[in-house]
């Protein structure tokens, strides 16, 4: 692992979308109103600047915006955040209700790919491989439901 990731932080990894997801293809979650929902603000961040961002910029991102942190308090914020245990990106809504698949590079940056997708077909069957031709671990998102 990277020295600056955190533990939710994953690399040359796709997490296909959960066992019970109810969509078969990416969908964008639906903002409702002036608060957008943390799926709502992840697959933004996500979508716009692909393969820019961490799990854990993400993670930690959408829980600043959501509390209003100011950037120069973000840095404390973050590492107090991240003294306690977090959920990863396999428990979002993304994976588990959305239809999107979630790529980490070599560097641990995040793409979404619609499980509609030839993309995401080949994550999913594990025939992808990193720029020194490693496979890149698939893992599932978590179930909605248990079973």
């Amino acid at each position: 692992m990277l020295p600056s990731m955190e533990l939710v932080d994953y690399v040359n990894t796709f997490i296909v979308i959960a066992d019970d997801c109810p969509v078969a293809e990416g969908t964008a979650p639906p903002v409702k109103g002036d608060n957008p929902s943390i799926a709502a603000r992840a697959y933004e961040m996500i979508a716009r600047h692909p393969y820019s961002y961490t799990s854990g910029d993400v993670i930690f991102g959408v829980f600043a915006d959501r509390r209003d942190i100011p950037a120069d308090e973000r840095s404390r914020a973050r590492a107090e955040f991240y003294s306690r245990g977090q959920a990863c990106l396999r428990a979002s809504d993304l994976g588990r209700r959305y239809g999107w698949g979630i790529h980490a590079d070599a560097q641990g940056r995040l793409a979404l790919y619609g499980a509609e997708t030839p993309e995401y077909a080949t994550f999913a069957a594990g025939r992808r491989h990193d720029d020194a031709g490693r496979p890149v671990t698939v893992r599932k998102a978590m179930r909605r439901s248990r079973r």
